[in-house]
């Protein structure tokens, strides 16, 4: 397991020729002829086009299970709490918080897979919860669907070290 705390050059240097040993290159996939300005512009267009490319497969894959990326969002927020949130809670949450969230949890309401209840102590607040519909939803999709999948490429320590080096990125 890498140290989350100190990335060192080995082990960028062998996720490096692991991934140009037996993969496309991001400029084969995107056909850019022209060399990136520089290794951290390059490192900003791959993030922007693979996290694209996960998207576009997630949303793929749940696609016939009737929900969106946003929602399987919101589902697998609510799914992982112990306690009703609030819809600023489920949006401060999510992976995309710029989206409309009260839209997002009402189709999923109408859908049956969350429910909504005004707060007891304060009734401009209501509690969001997932349904059994809800929860029943995602362990199909969980059984369903290889959604994870595509991270089998990497191995073990590659999949620990790439972790850090998103986090690290994050955090400048």
């Amino acid at each position: 397991m890498f140290n989350h705390c100190c990335v060192n050059a080995k082990q960028i240097f062998t996720l490096y020729i692991h991934c140009n040993v037996t993969h496309l290159k991001l400029e084969e996939e995107i056909n850019q002829k022209k060399a990136f300005a520089s290794q951290t512009a390059k490192v900003i267009v791959n993030l922007m086009y693979t996290g694209a490319w996960v998207a576009n497969s997630l949303s793929a894959q749940l696609k016939p299970h009737g929900v969106t990326l946003k929602q399987f969002n919101i589902l697998r927020i609510l799914k992982g709490t112990v306690s009703p949130l609030t819809t600023s809670e489920i949006r401060d949450r999510m992976i995309d918080n710029m989206s409309d969230v009260t839209r997002l949890i009402d189709r999923l309401i109408t859908k049956g897979y969350a429910k909504r209840k005004k707060r007891s102590t304060d009734k401009r607040l209501v509690d969001i919860t997932i349904s059994h519909n809800g929860s029943k939803l995602l362990d199909k999709i969980d059984s369903d669907l290889p959604l994870y999948d595509f991270g089998k490429s990497l191995e073990d320590d590659e999949t620990d070290l790439l972790n850090s080096l998103l986090d690290k990125l994050r955090n400048k």
